[in-house]
């Protein structure tokens, strides 16, 4: 049963019937829209009641503004007077003939004041200004009977106007108590506004009824009374609106969910044939360029609204128009998910016409232009530009654009070469000169910062030597000295001492003072012979486990004498190491006496071997007596001590040349300081020959 829906949700049955859903409830959502607009307006379906709506409002501003315009025609007689006609009214109507006064009288006199030659064109132009006004006051009369014909066409409508001396009323009722009494009512009489039902004055759009107070042409009076007669069509019209618009919006809402569910179940299955299935599968018609299809869409949404404002008009272009929307949505469609199909298999820009045919000309012109000479990519460059602002005519401010945009870009990146070079030469070699890319600029710039590299790590490398240098000399110096002064100094004593005891113990001292620079001697030069990489080195395959046991075993007198605890932590199976049995027992040797000499007395060791990939992490970690205060770093620089006051029988040249001495078997030595503890970490490759070789058992 499972099976059977996962396969008939992707069938073509399927994809049909989603596709048609999809039309029809987008055609019905549409006509729903379609009307709303054309019954009544969005907003009825929320109105309360009639006195809330925005038809009560429209009803009522259309008959005040007659009462209102009424009010400054009076009647017939004022306005065949011509009292309804301003002298600033005169004037801008008859502006058009001042214009051709000035521009073809020779009564016209430019060296004149405005005025004055306005009176001037006032006694040239008097008959054809008195045609005009004549002409204002008919249509001010044509106004007068228009309104007159529009209130009495108005069932139950009472009304009474009144401003100054002139009243009007189709009522005989002047007293604002009468019109009160009316079931709907609106008083504006001076500055007091009364209306009835009070709920009116709730109706969002009211104050499009209020009275402009400051207004010249606005009456004293004016009451308008609606009756039953008056009020009931029209509250029966709103109600239909409402009815309609609320049945309206609710098949909107039924139809257009309808419409997102089955349009996002459509977009999730079209293209495939089951939910694994990865590869999108186009129809013949889907594979017109995208940038067509879109052009193609936009058409048929002009073409729709074209038709939509001909034939929406009546009821037979409705139920055609219907058909038209149906015939539109399925088409298009069509397309929109020919673009869904593009989007899913990620080619949406890529199968457009334009990005097609620019990019098989840049792609064309970036071969040419990579694989030339600088001389073949500027000639690109002259003929290239000028041809593609000839293609590109129509857009050609864009075209100049890009070109400036592209020539301000390569000038920057110019002169942040020009500049970087310029403060590499005045000596700063940490300058970096940032250029993104892979043009010729950008790979300039890098070449330039590799110099800079270069030249910098020299420069450091030579400070650092010369550091080096001067420090193994007054270290050398300060070693050396001290044992040789007391030599020379016990030897002066040993002249002028004729006590037996006190020459055995002046010679007790110079044997030791000796012995002292013997080690300092004999330090100094197997450090510079395993820094310069003189020593011969014999590779053997090595038992390391064997070769620690067996070491520590011949130390363990100076072990005890310390009460060092060491704790030993290697693998069962035996480990076969490739280097110099001598050297790397040299190497474990010194950094077993800095333990002795530097390892606080009474504490524990730690002496780990594991394998680590290719080769084997020797680790050995001991807490010292002094105070490291100083860096990983310092102490295996030469003549370094962890003891800075030099009271300690260390040169400082045990770490140096166990450096040396590893890195000449192939393998690395680096330590670790953390607090007073050290780490000292020894990697060498493994062996995994088979052949027998010689080793500690």
């Amino acid at each position: 049963m499972d099976i059977k829906s996962k396969s008939f949700s992707h069938s073509p049955l399927a994809k049909v019937l989603a596709f048609i859903l999809v039309v029809f409830c987008f055609t019905q959502t549409i006509t729903q829209v379609m009307v709303i607009i054309n019954r009544s307006n969005f907003d009825v379906s929320l109105e309360k009641s009639y006195y809330h709506s925005q038809s009560f409002i429209n009803d009522s501003s259309s008959i005040i503004n007659d009462l209102r315009h009424l009010s400054q025609y009076k009647n017939e007689e004022h306005i065949l007077a011509g009292g309804d006609i301003s002298e600033d009214d005169l004037k801008n109507r008859s502006d058009n003939l001042f214009w051709e006064f000035r521009d073809r009288s020779e009564k016209y006199n430019p060296n004149q004041s405005e005025a004055e030659n306005y009176r001037v064109f006032q006694e040239v132009y008097q008959d054809d200004i008195a045609e005009l006004k004549e002409r204002m006051v008919q249509e001010d009369l044509y106004e007068y009977h228009s309104i007159l014909q529009r209130l009495n066409g108005y069932e139950g409508l009472k009304y009474f106007v009144r401003d100054g001396d002139f009243e009007f009323s189709n009522d005989g009722a002047s007293a604002k108590k009468g019109y009160s009494a009316y079931p709907t009512s609106i008083i504006f009489d001076g500055y007091t506004r009364e209306v009835y039902p009070r709920e009116i004055e709730a109706n969002p759009h009211f104050y499009w009824l209020t009275p402009d107070y400051y207004s010249q042409d606005y009456p004293d009076a004016l009451y308008v009374g609606f009756t039953e007669d008056f009020l009931n069509p029209r509250i029966t019209d709103w109600q239909n609106d409402k009815a309609v618009a609320s049945q309206a919006f609710s098949q909107m809402a039924v139809y257009g969910t309808g419409l997102i569910i089955a349009f996002i179940y459509l977009i999730f299955i079209w293209g495939r044939n089951s939910r694994d299935d990865q590869e999108v599968r186009f129809y013949a018609l889907e594979r017109i360029y995208n940038d067509i299809n879109i052009l193609i869409c936009l058409g048929l949404i002009t073409l729709w609204f074209a038709l939509g404002i001909e034939l929406y008009r009546d009821s037979l272009g409705a139920e055609i128009f219907y058909f038209i929307t149906l015939a539109i949505a399925a088409l298009g469609l069509f397309f929109v998910l020919s673009l869904v199909k593009h989007l899913k298999n990620r080619t949406l820009l890529k199968h457009a016409l334009t990005y097609t045919v620019f990019h098989k000309l840049f792609s064309g012109l970036k071969a040419i232009y990579d694989s030339g000479s600088l001389g073949v990519k500027m000639a690109i460059i002259t003929i290239g530009y000028p041809a593609c602002v000839a293609l590109t005519f129509f857009m050609f401010p864009i075209t100049i654009g890009v070109a400036v945009w592209l020539s301000y870009k390569k000038v920057k990146d110019f002169k942040a070469i020009k500049e970087g070079v310029k403060r590499v030469k005045e000596g700063d070699l940490t300058e970096k000169i940032n250029i993104t890319g892979t043009g010729e600029f950008a790979r300039l710039a890098g070449d330039i910062n590799s110099i800079t590299d270069g030249l910098n790590k020299a420069v450091e490398n030579e400070i650092k030597s010369e550091r080096l240098k001067t420090e193994l000399i007054t270290n050398v110096s300060h070693d050396i000295r001290t044992p040789l002064t007391s030599i020379i100094t016990y030897v002066d004593l040993l002249k002028t001492e004729e006590d037996p005891e006190k020459i055995q113990e002046y010679i007790e001292v110079l044997d030791q003072k000796s012995q002292r620079l013997k080690v300092l001697t004999d330090d100094l030069f197997e450090a510079a012979k395993a820094s310069s990489g003189d020593i011969p080195v014999s590779f053997e395959r090595i038992d390391i486990i064997s070769l620690l046991k067996q070491g520590l075993g011949e130390l363990d007198e100076k072990i005890q004498e310390r009460e060092l605890d060491f704790k030993l932590n290697y693998p069962r199976e035996k480990i076969w190491v490739k280097a110099d049995g001598r050297l790397l027992w040299r190497s474990i040797e010194n950094l077993l006496s800095n333990i002795f000499k530097y390892a606080q007395e009474g504490s524990r060791v730690y002496v780990d071997l594991e394998e680590a990939g290719p080769g084997v992490r020797l680790t050995i970690k001991n807490i010292s007596a002094y105070e490291l205060n100083i860096s990983a770093a310092e102490l295996m620089e030469r003549f370094k001590r962890g003891d800075e006051s030099r009271t300690s029988q260390g040169s400082g040249l045990g770490l140096s040349i166990v450096q040396s001495l590893i890195e000449i078997q192939k393998g690395s030595f680096a330590i670790e300081v953390d607090g007073d503890l050290f780490k000292a970490v020894i990697f060498l490759y493994k062996d995994n020959c088979k052949e027998s070789s010689l080793s500690s058992e």
